[in-house]
């Protein structure tokens, strides 16, 4: 615990570092959060479908709601295959065009689409709801950083655009650091960038069971997961679940 919380709250007491609070191998406060962006802090799946339509729009393909459903489920299957290390980011940015494109049956290229989409995502945002209320009544009570398989440009236009950067005291974007959620390489870089980290006390909190919930348990950390449409696993288990942003904090208090 930062020792400014410490003599906030325990003012008769003398302050003790991370190492003098460990009791059964686990440690009494929660202090670092990692929370993923897409789907958790801010609403992609909102800023994809108005980015890909400008996309389609831009090469003389009508944006048909069936045709903006498809690309969602390629662009998804692509960044599963990427969670599993089967292909690379780049064959992400370019197969689901030319996978969407054959099914199209028209001739673009998938470069060109690829590029213009990545530059319209990149200068937009929409926040999930309760996202900038969240951050702010965290902000100050725990150690956050962010943690996303987002593409590079990407993300860091998104994060220019939505102002949420300032909460944060580190931002980790796999295309930067070379790995990707949930490996645990991508963790362990990660916790080597932040001073007196001890995984005891951290918790990753994402949308993502395959990506946040499992690289948490790659990793050795706490998960929980923001589940709001109420979904149903048995293959991977957070340690918690919620379904509303407002309601994390009276979570993490009883953590």
């Amino acid at each position: 615990m930062p020792q400014a919380i410490w003599n906030e709250f325990c003012p008769d007491l003398k302050y003790a570092d991370s190492n003098d609070l460990i009791r059964e191998d686990k440690y009494l406060w929660l202090e670092t959060l990692f929370f993923d962006l897409d789907n958790t802090l801010l609403d992609f799946n909102r800023a994809e479908r108005a980015a890909i339509a400008k996309t389609l729009k831009s090469f003389h393909i009508a944006p048909e709601p069936s045709v903006l459903k498809r690309y969602s489920e390629l662009n998804l299957a692509q960044w599963k295959l990427l969670e599993q290390g089967k292909i690379t980011r780049d064959q992400v940015k370019l197969r689901r065009f030319r996978l969407l494109f054959a099914e199209l049956n028209v001739d673009v290229p998938a470069k060109e689409a690829a590029h213009t989409y990545e530059t319209l995502l990149a200068q937009g945002h929409y926040f999930i709801d309760g996202a900038e209320e969240l951050l702010e009544t965290l902000y100050g009570q725990y150690r956050m950083y962010l943690v996303t398989n987002g593409t590079l440009s990407v993300q860091k236009g998104r994060l220019k655009s939505s102002g949420i950067s300032r909460y944060f005291e580190g931002i980790f974007i796999s295309e930067e650091l070379g790995y990707n959620k949930p490996g645990r390489e991508y963790f362990d870089c990660c916790f080597s960038r932040i001073p007196d980290f001890h995984k005891e006390t951290a918790v990753i909190i994402g949308d993502s069971l395959t990506s946040d919930i499992q690289g948490g348990i790659n990793a050795g950390i706490r998960t929980i997961w923001f589940n709001p449409s109420h979904e149903k696993t048995s293959e991977i288990i957070p340690d918690h679940e919620f379904d509303s942003l407002m309601k994390l904090p009276e979570l993490l208090s009883h953590i």
